[in-house]
């Protein structure tokens, strides 16, 4: 009797182990410039009993090598709880057969891959000589992007602001753990205002980011909002800055875009490219020093699989 073997499970630390954030930014820009079949992923909204909205999200991709397929919830209050907001898990298949080969820690391929495609954005879109880093948030994901970013501009200096600014200290303590200069940014307006990237990782639904904070030649990278009720910086962020996306599906998912658009603020006409335009050579990143940019991701399934594949190569290597 023949019997299909059942997936391995690869889980949070090994995923961790083979996705450092040198190889991943490379492994996402070669994925980027290559490209995938990534159908616009599937929402679905789930009002909460505390007012709150949770949600799930279904995102597949497919390319010659592999089919993936990542499952989210995104429950914005578990914070209340001690819990992180999102879970996920991803399937990984064989691209010839279709077989089920992995299933990998969805959580760590999501953090990993949202923070390393905001440094990649930055590779492109930041100031050579970005030394200062401000990090809004202090969940999983902005707790990586110290090392993120460090890895594509010379960051000698980190600040963390949060609403709850106990959340902060925590994150600050980590990173000094880990020989990095990082203190508690109290004045957010302040902190905006001092940092050359400015990286916000949180699940806000009001904007946090106010345009007349930045300073000329600052960039503000955008990854916490993901849905239409999400913003994380205010219209005169989108009128100063000179708009990225790391997918054209921003402008259908995030509020972050969906306001200022419905507002007459900024046009579609107005952004300026995507990462596979950047990657592939087809638009130019910063094209001044006195230019601010804005990087706006919602995620991807492409980075996923990217991701996916990187780790189940160096998994089999290691078998």
């Amino acid at each position: 009797m023949n019997t299909t073997p059942s997936p391995i499970i690869i889980d949070a630390a090994q995923t961790r182990a083979s996705l450092p954030f040198d190889r991943l930014i490379v492994a996402l820009r070669e994925a980027f410039t290559a490209g995938a079949d990534v159908p616009l992923r599937h929402h679905h909204f789930m009002p909460q009993p505390d007012g709150s909205t949770a949600t799930i999200l279904i995102m597949p991709a497919w390319q010659r090598a592999f089919i993936g397929i990542k499952i989210v919830t995104i429950f914005p209050e578990n914070g209340k709880k001690a819990l992180p907001g999102l879970f996920s898990s991803y399937l990984l298949c064989d691209g010839d057969t279709g077989q089920h080969i992995a299933l990998i820690d969805g959580n760590e391929i999501t953090s990993r891959r949202t923070a390393a495609i905001g440094a990649l954005g930055a590779d492109f879109l930041a100031r050579k000589d970005s030394r200062k880093l401000l990090i809004c948030g202090s969940g999983r994901i902005a707790s990586l992007l110290a090392d993120a970013f460090a890895a594509v501009r010379p960051i000698e200096k980190v600040a963390v602001w949060n609403v709850n600014e106990a959340g902060a200290a925590r994150l600050v303590f980590d990173l000094r753990a880990r020989g990095i200069d990082a203190c508690v940014a109290n004045d957010l307006e302040r902190a905006v205002g001092e940092a050359d990237i400015v990286s916000c990782a949180t699940l806000a639904t009001r904007p946090i980011i106010k345009g007349a904070w930045l300073k000329p030649g600052t960039h503000l990278d955008l990854i916490g909002s993901f849905t239409p009720f999400m913003r994380e910086a205010d219209d005169e962020v989108f009128r100063r800055g000179h708009v990225w996306l790391d997918t054209y599906d921003a402008l259908k998912e995030s509020g972050e875009l969906l306001d200022p658009i419905r507002d007459g603020v900024i046009a579609a006409g107005d952004i300026r490219g995507s990462l596979a335009e950047l990657c592939r050579g087809e638009r130019k990143g910063r094209t001044s020093e006195g230019e601010i940019t804005v990087f706006k991701a919602v995620g991807n399934a492409l980075s996923d699989i990217a991701a996916a594949g990187l780790v189940w190569r160096d998994f089999s290597t290691k078998e």
